[in-house]
């Protein structure tokens, strides 16, 4: 066996090195959503506070913000309060609450403010799987037609909001909203 074939390892271990280094950098928020661009998936779900069973055509004649949220979730009680604002400015906002206690819920929602215009009880996660929510919070903008056109992971804040804002002035714009 000629020598230069022993280095051959250390040069895939090497490569794979440099890989995983340049993978510590990596912002896990940049990694698009498959569905971005196309309609919000089916579903028939009951809310929270009167369990009337909401569907996709619910979301559908305006633009809204879809979170996905908890109470076991620390980053949704930061997130929460400027929600709460937001939709006190008319920013019209749908919530999704995932595998979570119901009474749990309730009670947070009627301590910290509702900022839902509904909030669908998302138990078994079956909805926020077909969204590809990989953990809360996270924010969908979707279009009067349904039609995801941006996903945020990670709380909205009074920082980040400003350039999300753009987005919703965009989505409320061409809905007429």
């Amino acid at each position: 066996m000629k020598r230069w074939a022993l280095f051959i390892p250390f040069g895939i271990f090497i490569m794979l090195g440099f890989f995983l280094y340049r993978g510590l950098f990596l912002d896990p928020r940049d990694i698009p959503s498959a569905l971005v661009d196309k309609e919000f998936p089916e579903f028939n779900l009951p809310t929270l506070i009167s369990s009337q069973a909401k569907t996709v055509n619910d979301i559908k004649g305006q633009a809204h913000l879809v979170n996905v949220w908890g109470t076991w979730c620390i980053s949704c009680r930061v997130e929460h309060p400027f929600l709460v604002e937001l939709a006190q400015k008319g920013v019209s906002i749908v919530g999704i609450n995932y595998k979570d206690d119901n009474a749990a819920a309730l009670k947070w929602l009627d301590d910290l403010g509702n900022p839902y215009i509904f909030s669908v009880d998302d138990e078994n996660g079956t909805l926020s799987m077909d969204l590809g929510v990989t953990g809360a919070p996270e924010t969908f903008f979707v279009d009067a037609s349904g039609i995801i056109r941006h996903k945020h992971q990670g709380p909205i804040t009074v920082d980040n909001w400003p350039e999300l804002k753009k987005i919703w002035v965009n989505l409320s714009a061409t809905a007429g909203n």
